[in-house]
């Protein structure tokens, strides 16, 4: 597919952006779709039940399943930012999206991304205070600070978000451009400008690396401590099951900061475009789905209240 840019110069605020997406491969197209669309329709529905399950089982109203429910709300989100568009540009000729278009879909991608960051942190400041310091628990996280923890992450991340967004508003774009991604990426973006983003790429680097690396180091932290004090339990079944859920619980974590980092890492030639494509779709659709399995599925007061909906369903008769 060849795409030609019809016009140069300064058109931000008329600019229309071309989405190749997944293009090159046209014997994909559908498979890609129903592929995505599965896995969005599973995110959707495992976090909103995470959601509803949370809410109506008493034993889950802790600061733990107050933040797991927020998680599982910004996954609904992040997964619904690019999907859609993603799903639409497989199946359909037009392939155009709007300047402003591009721009709301970037901040809120964006946003998402810096807030699922700090989430994962503060959930794993939470499980070190239960497990290092469970007589302080209740006192140490109570509802006030669980809010202000919550409200920080998303303040910290829609300010990011919005000196980003402000950034690429100031750049000159060129009309027409192809934009070989499926999404409003960052780099998909500024590799389609014609005016100099110095400025922006400065911005981007400073706050992606004030907030991975922050976000990081209270996770890594939290789980030290964690590891250190559980292998000091005299229970062996104890022990393993902690570890089993540090693992877990770290292996979700660098999965999604090892991809976050290596799309701003990968040089943007032509042969990287399709590596960035994939790792965005990792990262912006897969994980979405997987975060509830490995938060939330597995505990034992979710399944017992997911199976006691289910037999109350199978057991209702209506009169």
């Amino acid at each position: 597919m060849v795409l030609v840019v019809y016009d140069t110069g300064n058109h931000s605020s008329e600019a229309t952006f071309i989405l190749v997406g997944f293009s090159e491969f046209p014997q994909l197209q559908a498979p890609l779709f129903l592929l995505f669309l599965s896995i969005h329709t599973v995110t959707v529905v495992w976090n909103v039940g995470i959601i509803v399950v949370r809410r109506i089982n008493p034993k889950l109203h802790t600061p733990m399943y107050f933040f797991l429910s927020h998680l599982s709300f910004l996954d609904i989100c992040y997964s619904s930012v690019f999907t859609p568009k993603l799903l639409e540009i497989l199946v359909v000729e037009d392939r155009t999206m709007s300047f402003n278009g591009c721009m709301t879909q970037f901040f809120f991608g964006w946003a998402c991304v810096i807030t699922e960051m700090f989430m994962l942190a503060v959930m794993a400041y939470d499980r070190f205070v239960a497990m290092c310091k469970p007589l302080l628990y209740t006192v140490a996280m109570s509802h006030k600070l669980c809010a202000l923890l919550v409200a920080g992450t998303y303040m910290w991340s829609g300010l990011c978000s919005l000196i980003i967004t402000y950034s690429l508003l100031q750049l000159s774009y060129c009309r027409s451009a192809p934009m070989n991604h499926f999404g409003c990426e960052y780099s998909a973006i500024i590799s389609i400008s014609c005016s100099n983003s110095s400025f922006s790429q400065m911005a981007c680097l400073v706050i992606s690396i004030l907030s991975d690396a922050c976000s990081l180091l209270i996770t890594l932290a939290s789980y030290v401590f964690i590891i250190a004090t559980v292998s000091r339990m005299p229970s062996k079944g104890g022990l393993r099951k902690a570890f089993s859920t540090c693992t877990s619980h770290l292996m979700a974590i660098s999965i999604f900061h090892g991809i976050i980092l290596l799309l701003y890492s990968v040089p943007h030639s032509k042969n990287s475009w399709l590596l960035v494509k994939v790792a965005t779709a990792l990262y912006s659709v897969m994980i979405p789905m997987l975060n509830p399995l490995i938060y939330s599925l597995r505990n034992k007061d979710v399944k017992e209240t997911v199976r006691g909906l289910i037999n109350s369903k199978l057991h209702f008769h209506p009169t």
